[in-house]
């Protein structure tokens, strides 16, 4: 079995990207937390000059022999380390960088980006959208967690929050619009909510949601205070997913399940993330917040793909059964 580092700032995002992939490959993995310090932060993964201190002493002791075969970054500050392994290494370790480094794409072996991100290169990978773990035995096992999910009334519609980005407003004329649309589907459908916040949810977005659902039955997961995490449980029982429109990696997992998404949009996006919406629509995988859609042809999935893609150039063999 290939050893692999997986190197992320830490990010719940990049992680979850990063460990996709490296369970994809089916590789022995030992993850790494990596944030470098100033000036090497500010320019990373640009600078190079000096970088073996671009991380405390205690940090640099991980980036020693014996090197792995293979480095999984994550994240401008992952690329610093993943761009210096492959120099340290002698090439021993061969670097797959996901995410656009905003660096030339030749200090990696190859580049994993959206292609919302434009990135172009002959060692460039460009899915639709994120990497991630869902598929049907991801969601398989995500049913069997949450069991008693099978108990709630149908159609069970699962609303994933995130929170602002620069470009992308959720403020309170966001929230009383995503409130109507909500009442106005429950009103039309029953059912029941499955709702999912994140860390960068505001807390005047949950209170809102939070009070327009009073009465409707379902699961309110709004942070720690209520448990663990039932968010696999709510892809794998939903029969419709609304998400804010912010979030790659929301968007990209619901598009993973098979089922109507929708979200809401008031004001135009960022170029690059808009890019991304369009495909998603163009695809059939995202609908507005009203439209009553149908599920997509085929479910997006694309980390096996990617994963069978990479061990192809990189000269890796997958686990018995992979694509």
């Amino acid at each position: 079995m290939t050893d692999a580092w997986v190197i992320t700032d830490g990010a719940a995002g990049n992680q979850r990207q990063a460990l996709a992939l490296a369970q994809a490959l089916g590789v022995r993995a030992r993850t790494l937390t990596l944030v470098p310090r100033p000036p090497w932060s500010w320019l990373a993964p640009r600078l190079t000059l000096g970088s073996r201190l671009a991380w405390p002493a205690a940090t640099r002791v991980a980036l020693a022999p014996p090197w792995p075969a293979l480095a999984i970054g994550c994240g401008r500050d992952a690329a610093l380390a993943t761009r210096l392994l492959r120099h340290l290494s002698a090439g021993a370790c061969r670097s797959v960088q996901i995410l656009d480094p905003r660096a030339p794409v030749r200090h990696w072996d190859l580049l994993i980006a959206p292609r919302h991100d434009e990135l172009e290169g002959s060692n460039v990978l460009r899915p639709i959208g994120s990497l991630h773990p869902v598929d049907a035995a991801w969601l398989a096992a995500g049913r069997e967690a949450h069991a008693a999910f099978a108990a709630l009334p149908r159609p069970r519609l699962a609303l994933l929050l995130g929170g602002p980005r620069r470009g992308v407003a959720l403020d309170a004329a966001w929230i009383a619009a995503l409130i109507a649309s909500l009442r106005a589907r429950l009103a039309q459908d029953g059912g029941s909510v499955l709702l999912c916040a994140s860390r960068r949810t505001p807390p005047a977005l949950v209170a809102g949601v939070g009070d327009a659902l009073a009465g409707v039955p379902g699961v309110r997961w709004r942070g720690a205070q209520d448990g663990p995490n039932p968010y696999p449980g709510l892809l794998a029982w939903a029969d419709r997913v609304i998400v804010s429109p912010d979030s790659v990696n929301m968007l990209s997992e619901a598009a993973a399940t098979g089922v109507p998404v929708h979200t809401l949009t008031r004001t135009p996006l960022p170029r690059r993330l808009a890019r991304f919406h369009a495909a998603l629509r163009a695809g059939g995988w995202l609908a507005d917040i009203d439209a009553d859609s149908a599920a997509p042809a085929q479910p997006l999935r694309e980390t096996a793909a990617i994963a069978a893609e990479v061990a192809h150039r990189l000269g890796f063999d997958l686990p018995h059964g992979a694509p």
